[in-house]
């Protein structure tokens, strides 16, 4: 198994493809770690600008998000139990019956009286109530001595605002006053924190991104080297990228607040347009590594249909029923759809192929006075046909410049 590393691979294809949609959704499938970034922010090592560790920094960092997501989803039930009691300790102070400190601290009518408050609380009567809740006691972490650097911040997963934060004692210090409905969130929320074993989360997010992260870097193009390989000083966002995402890509360790992420198994996806560069414009070292490469075709008529029609949550689906929630019907015929996806690809093939990024904006346009109109036009059913299409769309269309700017 540790000999077995995945097959690392670079789609070739013009903007609006589908290429990052590719992986996103294979991630999505896999529940894998998924982290989209762009090859052209990145600098060589020692010099400003970020370096390419912090992608596996910013992989784990989600990694862990999403396992501290599905360790609230667990215990969600117990942490708004707890919630509830600090909530009623709120509104319904208790003190010792007897007077003398370390007595009882309950009495059976303040009891009865905490089981109806209980009842009004979950009943949702008491959401408007003002209640202040206490920042939350324990010992404040002595100020530790050190150096902070942009590089230490970066490693550790701070932002200057939180280091400062935790130098000089800690975030909460005042008293918060808020909602009941508020608080009950906002406590939910830091009960969980506190039940959730930050330990353990780390653990996990360090094995889940070592065995199933994917990492996707766009504009892979843009690091190529320039054409013809003159260079006038150190080319530190192209050939000197390159050689710094080697050893990550080959297989490395990196340093992040959870501990060493070692990245043998992490699949990277490298994707470009290579419309002013090809692959073999790369250094030699770096295709190596890259031994699958896809070629994907630009999108025509039919490809536009299909995405219309087919997704669950195609868009015109998502137009439907964005307009309902104003009370407008849509009705898509099946010839407005072939009209869109026509006009799509005719507007594609005479100016700037922007691949199925342009049915958001034909779409937009096409239904651009309804969308304004909606509040006043509530009830009402639009049905969608191809001689609305073309009636929106025609003058636009009809007129080079003014498709070139609209559509």
């Amino acid at each position: 198994r540790e000999e077995i590393a995945p097959k690392n691979i670079i789609m070739i294809g013009p903007t609006g493809v589908g290429k990052t949609e590719i992986s996103r959704r294979l991630a999505r499938l896999a529940g894998a770690p998924f982290i989209k970034v762009e090859a052209s922010r990145f600098t060589e090592v020692g010099y400003v600008g970020r370096d390419v560790e912090s992608i596996i920094r910013d992989l784990t960092e989600l990694a862990a998000n999403m396992v501290r997501e599905e360790e609230r989803e667990k215990i969600q039930v117990k942490a708004r139990e707890a919630a509830e009691e600090r909530i009623l300790d709120v509104l319904l102070p208790q003190t010792p019956v007897s007077g003398v400190p370390g007595g009882p601290r309950s009495s059976p009518e303040s009891d009865e009286t905490r089981q109806k408050l209980r009842q009004l609380l979950r009943a949702g009567k008491l959401d408007d109530r003002i209640v202040e809740l206490e920042p939350p006691a324990g010992p404040q972490h002595a100020a530790m001595l050190e150096i902070i650097t942009p590089q230490s911040l970066e490693e550790a997963g701070l932002g200057l605002k939180e280091a400062l934060s935790n130098l000089f004692g800690g975030r909460e210090q005042r008293s918060r006053k808020m909602t009941v409905a508020e608080a009950l969130e906002h406590l939910t929320k830091q009960e969980a924190d506190r039940m959730i074993d930050q330990h353990r989360v780390g653990m996990e997010a360090v094995r889940r991104v070592e065995e199933n992260g994917i990492v996707f870097i766009d504009e892979i193009d843009k690091i190529c080297a320039r054409e013809g390989g003159v260079s006038h000083g150190p080319d530190v966002s192209r050939e000197g990228v390159q050689r710094d995402l080697l050893p990550i890509v080959e297989g490395s360790s990196v340093k992040t607040r959870y501990g060493m992420v070692r990245t043998d198994h992490i699949l990277f996806i490298a994707s470009g347009a290579f419309n002013l560069s090809k692959p073999s414009d790369l250094i030699p070292e770096f295709q190596g590594r890259f031994p699958i490469r896809v070629e994907l075709d630009p999108l025509g008529k039919e490809e536009f249909v299909r995405i219309l029609t087919e997704p669950r949550n195609s868009l015109t689906k998502q137009y439907t029923a964005l307009l309902a929630t104003e009370g407008v019907s849509l009705e898509f015929e099946d010839s407005a759809i072939e009209a869109i996806a026509q006009i799509a690809a005719d507007v594609n093939a005479r100016t700037e192929n922007t691949g199925a990024r342009r049915l958001h904006t034909i779409m937009e346009k096409l239904l651009e006075d309804i969308s304004y109109t909606a509040p006043e036009q509530s009830g009402r059913t639009f049905r969608i046909d191809a001689a609305y299409v073309y009636e929106r769309l025609g003058p636009i269309l009809e007129d080079q410049d003014l498709s070139r700017y609209i559509l």
